[in-house]
């Protein structure tokens, strides 16, 4: 197996996407509290090292319940029901892991971070190449955003421990089987090492 390749902090994002307090939810209770102490980590060793912090939130207004097709299978029901509104405090960032000035933040209406955001455009904006990918779920918004972002070349981690999903089976066949033909999977231990400081 060929060594991870080291990470230039000028060119690398961490994507932290669906940090939120309703998608937390799904992850139990204790999972969730370790989640968000490794993501947090994680955050704060990618700013310290010059890297950028990117993060991705799922939340709607009225518009986009009203743009959303019925046939839609996992959209459609939100919109029925008008959940997950865009000023609800349960879709804001978690407070653990708030954003600071300098950070990129966009506000997404599917599961992928690139698909109804500008995300890819600041991104490239900034000159960043490599993608560290954490989220909440690894069946969700980790998957989309990961083939998306392979189809556009960025050069992908996937952090392991910082991604999560209620199906453990699941999550478990997209981190061995799936992901490794797009991305590096490391973990949090693995980013600190991997970040260089020349």
């Amino acid at each position: 197996m060929s060594p991870v390749p080291a990470l230039d902090p000028a060119q690398t994002a961490l994507l932290v996407m669906d940090y939120q307090p309703a998608i937390l939810a799904l992850v139990p209770e204790g999972d969730g509290k370790a989640l968000l102490g490794r993501v947090e980590g994680a955050i704060a060793h990618v700013r310290a090292k010059g890297g950028t912090i990117a993060y991705v939130r799922v939340g709607f207004t009225e518009a986009d319940w009203d743009a959303i097709p019925a046939v839609n299978k996992s959209f459609g029901p939100l919109a029925q029901h008008r959940v997950m509104h865009h000023e609800d405090p349960a879709t804001a960032i978690h407070e653990r892991l708030a954003p600071q000035e300098g950070d990129i933040t966009v506000r997404k209406v599917r599961y992928g971070g690139m698909s109804t955001t500008d995300l890819d455009q600041q991104l490239r904006e900034r000159c960043i190449t490599t993608l560290v990918v954490s989220g909440i779920s690894t069946s969700g918004a980790v998957l989309s955003t990961v083939i998306d972002a392979a189809d556009r070349d960025y050069q992908l981690y996937v952090l392991s421990d910082g991604v999560a999903d209620p199906d453990t089976d699941l999550h478990n066949v997209l981190l061995h089987q799936v992901f490794p033909s797009r991305a590096h999977l490391i973990d949090t231990a693995e980013l600190h090492a991997l970040l260089r400081t020349d």
